[in-house]
């Protein structure tokens, strides 16, 4: 008779973005269950139009956004930083799915980052995938929240001496922001 060698449970790891991320998207979704079936929907699905907001995660610390729509699609271009001393600029389409005031949302974009973190400037192309619900809270308002699947492209680190080739892995980030339409 043999015996199987038993192998101890290896407890993994959860790094506290991701709990983050888990978070501020289950608050989001009870917030968006308590939104009345019968909710008039703004912004996105109204027509055309325009909103600016601020974004919190996502491609960058803090950032500023500018989206233009037409019906259910939208082009929304994000200019931000992480530490003052970079810039990301994400360009995204969008398709936003109802008619409520919560309207789910799926796009597909790129995110450009320059750096000036070490020796030489540094620079990365980065493929984004973003997921999220659009809750408008009146005809001006809105706040939202997405995870974005992203995947880099190209890079140019700032260490002349670095020589790592591209992580192709998909690299999950959540965001929240708040729009206005003028």
């Amino acid at each position: 008779m043999s015996r199987k060698a038993h192998r101890p449970a290896v407890a993994v790891p959860v790094r506290r973005e991701t709990q983050r991320g888990g978070a501020v998207l289950a608050v989001t979704a009870a917030l968006l269950l308590a939104v009345p079936s019968d909710a008039v929907a703004q912004g996105p699905g109204a027509g055309d139009g325009w909103r600016v907001g601020l974004t919190l995660g996502g491609i960058s610390t803090i950032g500023v956004s500018f989206e233009f729509f037409r019906d259910s699609r939208s082009l929304d271009l994000t200019l931000g930083t992480f530490g003052f001393r970079d810039v990301g600029l994400s360009v995204v389409g969008k398709q936003y799915f109802g008619e409520r005031a919560a309207k789910p949302f799926v796009g597909l974009g790129l995110w450009a980052i320059a750096s000036w973190t070490g020796p030489r400037p540094g620079y990365a192309l980065v493929a984004r995938a973003p997921v999220g619900v659009d809750w408008s809270l009146n005809g001006r308002h809105a706040v939202g929240a997405s995870i974005a699947l992203n995947r880099a492209l190209a890079i140019r680190r700032p260490d002349p001496d670095d020589e790592r080739g591209l992580n192709k892995r998909l690299v999950p980030l959540p965001g929240v922001y708040y729009r206005w339409t003028p």
